[in-house]
């Protein structure tokens, strides 16, 4: 109960033998967090309890033969008792109760997640030193597991949970009935389509925006008083499913859901149809600078992106795994936000996400790799993946991109094991990438490409015709750098945009459109060394820029734009 900040459940759990060879025993991960789990499986002998990792193997009474299955039940509790030194279940609260499957369900099977990660620690314990994930291949044999959630496919789910009766509870699915009952509020949920194993649960004292977007319910649950950025959300989900139903194929839940949790943590994230979303960068997050980026309907055309790519198309627990999970959600959201602000606000959301994977590269524990490759680093499948992907947008079109996404969906959503890896999603790309623009591919996700590219002469002449000339002296630079960062030249005969920007206009508000669209903007073939050009322009320039919309990823920025000298 909320009040007491206390749990107990009862998860009655089936698991399938989906191997080829009997299982005679159940190894269980019983998880931690301040919340105390126990499972009792027929016949079975307890064989190990390791406290110190929450480690337990189960003898079964007899072996589980490929295609048979086991029912058990696992019980969670926890009750504060006393004033504690630590907050040791920050997952229940008063109001905002926020816990997922894994507080009170344990992980099946042995999980590599769990060992020693430390390079130091390891070699304290004589242990070599350990990849942060199995390496990229096709073998099917090695993509029997997704990586989210190992030792599990897709799983029906059916909820009964209770509160107190001021408060509204959430689990998975749509509402099938809500009572009252001996002083508790209790509410049936099950999940409309087989869905990952990875869902949440919430009660709190909310308010509840409803409305529909064609037969879902698009619904956010907040705190009454955090109301402000509400429609801003519901919008973002209405805009994310129209845009990713139409490309990349139906929406699988009969719900849409935000939910508000207090600020002990700063996440939004997502599970089937439902998507915790923190107080903090969201609904207390002042957005009245309108010429900021707007990060509240980012962050939900994101989770709206998981819904599916994660929740229909799982990557194999190997790398690159977030490329297709992470890295499309981010294309997924960038597409749904330029349809809304426009392409001014995406210069400026990929100039944030250039500089941040440049500044992180800097600080990598253990080795950068290419984008294919990717082993769950942040700075790599949020900020690198956003600059190809819509780089590769830029070049190739939306449509054409967007067929090959589409395609994944249709092979691999819901499917059951092997399942796809960033070999899969290369190969879709493929084919609609032409001949001429395969070092797109090659560099964005192959190689780790960076530019140094600069403009050293700007100067422009006014012609009889009242017309100007503007001449331009640009170096072009690229390198590939390898895991440790050494960068190596490589020959440059690249595609750059090349732009010359007009004076701003004064005084109109109406003007403001204007500025932003340059005198010219061409694209060009820019190779190493120096490169001269020369324009016509119907007005006295004043900037000279390469790669305006920031789509490649170059060293100094700063020096790809110069101010045109008028004589």
């Amino acid at each position: 109960m909320p009040a007491e900040r206390s749990l107990r459940s009862v998860a009655e759990v089936t698991v399938k033998n989906k191997g080829r060879e009997p299982i005679d025993s159940l190894h269980l991960n019983m998880g931690g967090g301040g919340i105390e789990q126990d499972a009792t499986i027929p016949g079975a002998e307890l064989e190990l309890n390791d406290e110190r990792v929450n480690y337990r193997i189960y003898k079964l009474a007899k072996p589980l033969m490929p295609g048979e299955e086991l029912h058990f039940t696992v019980t969670s509790t926890h009750e504060e008792k006393g004033f504690e030194n630590n907050v040791s279940a920050m997952q229940l609260n008063h109001n905002g109760t926020f816990f997922n499957n894994m507080d009170v369900l344990p992980m099946i099977g042995y999980t590599a997640n769990g060992e020693l990660q430390d390079k130091n620690d390891r070699k304290d314990h004589d242990l070599p030193p350990k990849e942060r994930m199995p390496r990229l291949t096709s073998d099917s044999l090695t993509r029997m597991q997704q990586y989210l959630m190992p030792n599990s496919d897709w799983v029906n789910v059916r909820t009964v949970i209770s509160t107190t009766p001021d408060q509204i509870a959430i689990a998975p699915g749509s509402l099938k009935r809500e009572w009252t009952e001996n002083g508790k509020r209790y509410f049936e949920y099950v999940v409309d389509h087989p869905s990952m194993n990875f869902y949440s649960f919430m009660s709190a004292k909310y308010e509840v925006h409803r409305e529909k977007w064609n037969d879902v319910e698009v619904e956010v649950y907040y705190h009454p008083t955090h109301a402000t950025n509400v429609p801003r959300m519901a919008n973002s989900i209405r805009k994310s499913l129209a845009y990713y139903s139409a490309n990349f194929g139906p929406y699988r839940h009969k719900q849409a859901r935000i939910i508000e949790f207090p600020r002990y943590q700063s996440f939004a994230q997502a599970f089937p149809g439902t998507m915790p979303y923190s107080e903090g960068i969201g609904f207390i997050a002042d957005l009245s600078d309108t010429a900021d980026i707007d990060m509240v309907f980012y962050v939900v055309a994101h989770e709206m992106g998981h819904q599916w790519w994660a929740h229909q198309v799982m990557g194999a627990d190997m790398q690159g795994s977030t490329l297709l999970s992470e890295t499309m959600s981010q294309y997924s959201a960038l597409m749904v936000m330029e349809e809304e602000y426009g392409r001014d606000q995406m210069r400026k959301f990929l100039k944030l996400e250039s500089d941040r994977y440049q500044r992180s590269r800097g600080s990598e524990d253990l080795k950068e790799v290419p984008l294919l490759e990717v082993e769950n680093q942040g700075y790599i499948h949020y900020n690198k993946g956003s600059v190809v992907l819509y780089c590769l947008r830029d070049f190739v079109g939306e449509d054409s991109l967007n067929t090959a996404f589409r395609n994944l969906v249709d092979t691999f959503a819901y499917a059951e094991p092997p399942y796809p890896t960033a070999l899969d999603m290369y190969r879709e790309l493929e084919q609609v990438v032409p001949d001429s623009l395969e070092y797109l591919l090659i560099d964005g996700f192959k190689k780790i490409t960076l530019y140094n590219n600069r403009v050293d002469k700007a100067s422009a002449r006014l012609l009889p015709d009242s017309t100007y000339e503007v001449t331009l002296e640009l170096f072009g630079e690229k390198n590939y750098a390898d895991s440790l960062g050494r960068e190596t030249p490589a020959s440059m005969n690249d595609w750059m945009d090349v732009s010359i920007l007009r004076y701003p206009k004064l005084g109109r508000k109406a003007d403001k459109s204007l500025n932003e669209v340059p005198l010219i903007q061409q694209r060009l073939r820019l190779r190493s060394g120096v490169n001269k050009l020369t324009f016509s322009v119907p007005e006295k320039p004043m900037q000279a820029v390469i790669d305006r919309d920031n789509l490649f990823f170059d060293r100094v920025m700063q020096d790809n734009v110069k101010k045109v000298d008028v004589e």
